[in-house]
């Protein structure tokens, strides 16, 4: 017996429909991985990546419960969990390799307290903020270099000044006329504080709330807050650093997604509740500043 094969018109339609619809939904999966549906991806898997630093109080590991806590990852989590979204997947990296870990598409967003500026918000965008807060330095016993400011390092000729790489403070340095040679970068801040005691830097900046953190876990009376302390002043004007969450540039409705709901939340009693164990207060509310007011026009000039 002879056996005929043939492709009937309606086999060939078959085959078709099938390749087309795995390759639609190829294509949807990797555009979602991609950031433009996110908030389709975050809410149908229920499980979301943040992208944090390992910085007391933003957003650190206690290493006591093996949480990742912190100001961030909890309003983080009440927001997130409001949108439809209860599980958190950490991943911890370098401040400085924050915003390129985001764009990698490492994780979701950024939940480590990063100021909104007008530099970072040429790369990613930005909620609007969950608190503002003043700068710091951390000194020897006693202050022996007289420093209060960026500016009194700027003058003294022989004090180098201690930043977190990536941080804002390393940008108010350089602003503020510090020589490049003596502003010494570190990747975490027990690494500035080593260098501190070493006599490697003569003060570390940083906001007043990682100082105090920091202050609090040394335990030692060898190491003080500069007082008082000046905040930098740039264009005429005090500078405070405003902190929110980051998002990818085309996560436009996961990002306005979460800001609908953090502005029901900033403020109110369960939230002040939530953050004052890590040294936040209805003082370090942001009052109804928006990160469009802070990053200026679109593309502008940056910090």
């Amino acid at each position: 017996m002879r056996r005929t094969d043939s492709v009937t018109p309606l086999g060939i339609f078959l085959l078709g429909l099938i390749i087309g619809t795995m390759g639609w939904v190829y294509w949807r999966s990797t555009q979602s991985f991609a950031g433009g549906d996110t908030l389709l991806r975050l809410q149908s898997s229920g499980v979301v990546r943040i992208g944090y630093a390992n910085e007391a109080p933003f957003g650190y590991l206690d290493s006591a419960t093996g949480r990742i806590t912190g100001e961030a990852p909890e309003v983080a989590r009440v927001v997130l969990r409001r949108m439809g979204v209860r599980t958190i997947e950490p991943v911890v990296t370098e401040f400085g390799s924050l915003i390129p870990g985001l764009k990698a598409n490492r994780f979701d967003v950024i939940a480590a307290g990063m100021y909104i500026t007008p530099a970072r918000a040429r790369e990613i965008d930005f909620s609007d903020p969950s608190y503002v807060v003043g700068e710091a330095f951390l000194v020897p016993r006693a202050n022996p270099l007289d420093l209060h400011s960026f500016e009194d390092v700027a003058r003294h000729e022989s004090a180098s000044l201690g930043v977190m790489g990536g941080s804002v403070e390393h940008g108010y340095a350089k602003r503020l006329n510090v020589p490049e040679q003596r502003i010494v970068v570190f990747p975490d801040y027990p690494s500035a504080i080593a260098g501190l005691r070493t006599g490697r830097v003569a003060a570390v900046a940083a906001t007043i709330l990682t100082a105090n953190d920091l202050l609090d876990k040394l335990g030692s009376d060898e190491i003080e807050l500069a007082q008082p302390f000046h905040d930098p002043v740039i264009g005429g004007r005090p500078v405070r650093g405003y902190g929110a969450f980051g998002f990818r540039a085309d996560d436009d409705a996961f990002r306005e997604a979460f800001n609908e709901h953090l502005a029901d939340f900033v403020g109110t009693h369960e939230h002040l509740a939530l953050v004052r164990p890590f040294g936040f207060s209805a003082a370090t509310l942001p009052g109804g500043v928006t990160a469009a007011e802070l990053v200026g026009p679109r593309r502008g000039p940056g910090n």
